[in-house]
């Protein structure tokens, strides 16, 4: 007997359920105003219209209609609220109050993708001139945050391959942790280079490669940032342990946890959605195979917080047992301060976001993920390398050797004149 396989199924994406449920609406009255041209001519007065919103039915001139704010949940706070529109010798009056001022329109959260939240919203057209400023702002925040990470990250990498004195494995993993940064912002810009480069493309239909690997490559970007975070701890938490031995032979599993981890999630939830939901661009959050991705990221973040807490515990005893010396204290200092900042800023909200529903605090989610989120990397290359010590007493010491170097070169330029 076969193994009952579970049914194929078709998630939608939230703002696509709410375009569909306007294109229905809109389906609906243009059938009555067809059915209303072929029928023969009545009395005059306004013809049923569809406004983009709702269907305004015929009346005679100098009667009004009212109709109540679109029913959709987390889109319009108000439901109940009417808008009316009077028939007029010049035909239908706009309608008063507004929508976005009568029904309230939600801020659209139905999705944990920040920039494609930003980016869809602010092509809907039924936002109000205020809102579609916030969302284009939003948009412009992070691929400010993006490009300046992305800057600051190509720095550090580069600054941490051309001194030899700073080539070891702490700083070859800051290497890879910086890469993990480098790729998310990258997949961000292609995302959004990929699934609205057109705006008059229906983003609700399209299901091609392109767009399906656009997802997949973000969803590997950010799942590589959380589990590089992971090791980050893991090899602090090594060194203490260890007390500073040799750490070499780690490298490979680090490796394979930072990189193969997420490509292992990634082919996985690939081959899930291609077998029971290859629909869409599978960007559609709501769906149960999101598990494959979500599961994973809350589990890092976990085995991240219970690391944090142990590296604090064996950091106070280190601190305070009389056997080390004080120089191994500064470096066991040195070597934590700035992972057990990261640690918790870029797990805590993720969790904390996680544990509610997705229509719940939506402008602080906003906020925190466009923040936390764009400018992370940045946050990161400032902390393991601009105001990392080590690194500037090497950079000052071979911008002091360029420069001895350079006088030299003058002054023996000058003595060969002199002397010819």
């Amino acid at each position: 007997a076969c193994p009952l396989l579970p049914p194929k199924a078709r998630a939608t994406h939230p703002d696509c359920s709410v375009v569909r449920y306007f294109h229905q609406r809109e389906a609906g009255c243009l059938e009555i105003i067809r059915s209303e041209r072929q029928s023969p001519p009545g009395q005059q007065g306004c013809q049923t219209e569809w406004d983009g919103v709702s269907c305004w039915p015929a009346v005679p001139v100098g009667q009004s209609r009212a109709v109540t704010c679109p029913d959709i949940l987390h889109v319009f706070k108000k439901s109940e609220a009417l808008i009316h529109r009077n028939c007029t010798q010049g035909g239908w009056s706009m309608p008063s109050p507004p929508y976005h001022s009568a029904c309230e329109l939600e801020t659209f959260s139905n999705t944990n993708d920040t920039e494609a939240k930003a980016t869809r919203a602010a092509s809907l057209c039924w936002c109000s001139p205020f809102q579609k400023g916030y969302f284009v702002t939003m948009k412009v925040l992070y691929t400010c945050g993006y490009s300046t990470s992305l800057a600051a990250l190509v720095l550090a990498i580069s600054i941490f391959s051309c001194f030899r004195k700073l080539h070891c494995t702490r700083n070859s993993i800051h290497i890879h942790f910086f890469t993990s940064f480098i790729l998310r912002g990258a997949a961000v810009f292609i995302k959004d280079a990929v699934l609205f480069w057109d705006e008059s493309i229906d983003h609700c239909t399209m299901s091609t490669v392109n767009c399906k690997a656009a997802i997949a490559f973000f969803q590997y970007s950010v799942l590589a940032n959380f589990y590089w975070l992971l090791v980050e701890g893991m090899y602090l938490q090594t060194l203490l342990l260890l007390t500073f031995t040799s750490d070499k032979r780690y490298i490979w599993w680090y490796i394979l946890i930072g990189w193969g981890v997420p490509m292992l999630t990634v082919c996985v939830w690939v081959v899930t959605r291609l077998q029971y939901d290859n629909h869409g661009c599978w960007d559609d959050y709501t769906s149960l195979y999101w598990w494959v991705i979500k599961a994973p990221i809350l589990l890092a973040i976990f085995v991240n917080f219970l690391i944090f807490l142990n590296v604090t515990r064996m950091l106070a005893q280190k601190i305070r047992s009389p056997d080390i010396s004080k120089n191994y204290k500064q470096q066991y200092m040195r070597l934590t301060k700035s992972t057990l900042l990261l640690i918790p800023l870029f797990g805590v909200h993720y969790v904390v976001f996680a544990l509610f529903p997705e229509h719940i605090g939506v402008d602080a989610r906003l906020y925190f993920e466009l923040v936390l989120g764009s400018y992370q990397g940045f946050m990161v290359a400032l902390l393991y390398c601009f105001l990392n010590g080590e690194v500037q007493a090497e950079i000052k010491r071979n911008w002091g050797k360029w420069q001895s170097s350079m006088e030299s070169n003058v002054f023996n330029l000058a003595t060969q004149d002199f002397t010819a």
